[in-house]
């Protein structure tokens, strides 16, 4: 390929193990055409290859692509059932729409050849082959498809610019480039003495992502249209995209084509996270695959916008659903709440014990489970997670997290365990059985949360006085009785006692007893929750800027808490 000339492809292939090879196909027969040797070999893309001519001069050129179909054969076997069928644009012109190159050539190892007009304005020209989704995916074998170019040949309709212009030209190019060595030679000595940023790390990692454009989004969400909007979180504001069908010219990832709605996260301009966050959740997620974790398709940086893109889920939060505004609120049976419950439980046993990164959430909680079309529970929101080094036996962090949500051992002082995460689950779980959100639901005034008059039931041994009313009297009583237990068992004050939450699949589902302590609040849960409580009321009330926590306790320290790390809940998020 010329120093002039560049291209990029996207897209992964489909089911399909990735290597070099992948992209460049070799012809596995005799050619026998003329000029073979430019049809021996053909670069190969699963979704969008583009080449680049650059510094050309501006004007008319000529323009022939060259194609020959190499790896589908015309003999009874199955190479001869593949159909490859793509789109070709020229200077973002539609050239060729459902391009087939067997068809046209009539048959395999055979040569077309192409010939276009083009006009270059920008003294750079264009050349893309975009798989539209059509044809076979999976024929001869799994992930053979995608356009397919042999050669390019590009020939200007003009005579080159004289000797006398050359010269001007090439001292107009000396002084860009010491204009461009001189500006890589500031931001370098920026960077040098501030560190790189984390959009700028992030762009140096090999994330298992995409990368999408503003452009992309845009036109995806129609320019962010507030009839879009499906919430608003501490990070920022959620949209639902529009059909893709209606954004074909801006082209997302090949699985979307056929016109799925994707969610699309936006990080506000006043959101008091910043990149942190928005780092640490593509780094997170970027490379895990469950079926009670949200799939994350990828992720722009571009100007001052930082978006997420997510599958859409139909039926938004579980907190909505719970106990959102109620023409929200969706009538959950109880078959579906043991669901949802044992759905996240397994969710959280991937993320701790399974997955080859383990990783603490820190921010479990209703608003965060998301449910599908058939009202299965995936976990979102990587913000604030945290990775579980096995040979460490706790993190000490800042804490961050939701008042109502976070375990007391780490909301007073900062010790984070995955044992963290197993109290939040027992807090939702909790939140499915009474159908009442734990911070706002108070029968009195000797009760401050949910999880405060579910200790007092248990002790009194009236736990059945959970049972949200909507269920009536249609629900397994031992299974609700057992989900309670756990999810007390989950909230238990001392870290050391909450289960392990493979442990916890395995009690919901009955394949083993649920495991019963002995609580004395007094010494230190109902205190604990208290104090956490009051400060955090407190807090909310103040202008002070941090929180400070002391402990006597050796090898704890002291941390701080910042008031843009601690959340309450959004009643925008329960619309």
């Amino acid at each position: 390929m010329s120093d002039n000339w560049g291209f990029s492809s996207t897209g992964h292939f489909w089911d399909h193990s990735i290597s070099i090879n992948d992209y460049i196909a070799q012809n596995v027969s005799v050619l026998r055409m003329n000029n073979s040797g430019l049809y021996t070999r053909a670069r190969l893309s699963p979704l969008s290859l583009t080449y680049y001519g650059r510094c050309l001069a501006n004007g008319n050129y000529t323009v022939k692509l060259h194609f020959a179909e190499i790896i589908f054969r015309s003999n009874r076997s199955f190479y001869s059932l593949g159909r490859r069928i793509f789109d070709v644009y020229i200077q973002d012109k539609l050239e060729l729409k459902d391009f087939d190159i067997e068809h046209a050539a009539r048959g395999v190892d055979k040569t077309i050849v192409k010939e276009f007009k083009a006009v270059v304005r920008n003294k750079t020209l264009e050349i893309r082959f975009y798989w539209a989704g059509k044809g076979t995916t999976a024929l001869p074998s799994r992930g053979t498809y995608g356009p397919l170019i042999s050669a390019i040949s590009v020939e200007s309709d003009f005579k080159p610019p004289s000797h006398g212009n050359m010269k001007t030209l090439i001292g107009a190019l000396g002084l860009l480039l010491i204009l461009i060595f001189t500006v890589l030679g500031i931001i370098w000595w920026k960077c040098y003495f501030k560190g790189k940023s984390p959009i700028e790390e992030l762009r140096g990692l090999d994330l298992q992502t995409g990368f999408f454009t503003l452009r992309q989004i845009k036109a995806a969400t129609n320019n962010f249209d507030a009839a879009n909007k499906l919430g608003e979180g501490g990070f920022g504001s959620v949209y639902k995209t529009l059909d893709l069908k209606h954004a074909r010219n801006f082209p997302i990832q090949g699985t979307l084509l056929d016109g799925t709605i994707i969610a699309v996260k936006q990080l506000s301009s006043k959101s008091k996270q910043g990149n942190r966050e928005f780092v640490n959740e593509i780094g997170m997620i970027s490379g895990l695959q469950h079926p009670n974790l949200v799939r994350l398709y990828g992720c722009c940086i571009e100007a001052n916008q930082l978006l997420l893109v997510y599958e859409y889920m139909e039926n938004n939060s579980l907190a909505r659903a719970l106990f959102g505004r109620e023409e929200f609120q969706l009538k959950l049976d109880w078959p579906t709440r043991q669901r949802i419950c044992v759905g996240i439980a397994k969710g959280l046993a991937f993320l701790h014990e399974e997955s080859a990164l383990k990783i603490v959430h820190r921010d479990i909680k209703t608003n965060n489970i998301l449910l599908d079309r058939d009202l299965n529970p995936k976990i979102s929101d990587f913000g604030l997670a945290k990775l579980d080094e096995e040979e460490n036996t706790h993190i000490s962090t800042r804490v961050a997290g939701t008042i109502g949500y976070m375990a007391p051992e780490y909301a007073l002082w900062g010790y984070l365990t995955y044992k963290a995460d197993v109290y939040s689950f027992g807090v939702v779980a909790l939140e499915i059985v009474a159908g009442k959100n734990n911070m706002k639901y108070r029968p009195n005034e000797d009760y401050f949360s949910l999880l405060d008059w579910a200790f007092f039931l248990q002790q009194k041994g009236n736990l059945m006085e959970l049972v949200d009313p909507k269920l009536e009297s249609d629900f397994n009583k031992e299974e609700v009785l057992r989900m309670i237990k756990i999810s007390l068992l989950c909230t238990n004050p001392s870290p050391a006692l909450r289960p392990t939450m493979s442990a916890v699949v395995n009690m919901l589902e009955g394949r083993a007893p649920v495991q019963e302590f002995p609580l004395n609040p007094i010494i230190f849960g109902d205190e604990a929750l208290r104090s956490q409580y009051s400060q955090m009321h407190f807090h909310r009330s103040s202008e002070t800027e941090t929180i400070k926590h002391s402990s006597d306790s050796t090898g704890i320290g002291s941390p701080s808490t910042s008031t843009r790390d601690l959340h309450q809940i959004n009643p925008d998020s329960l619309m």
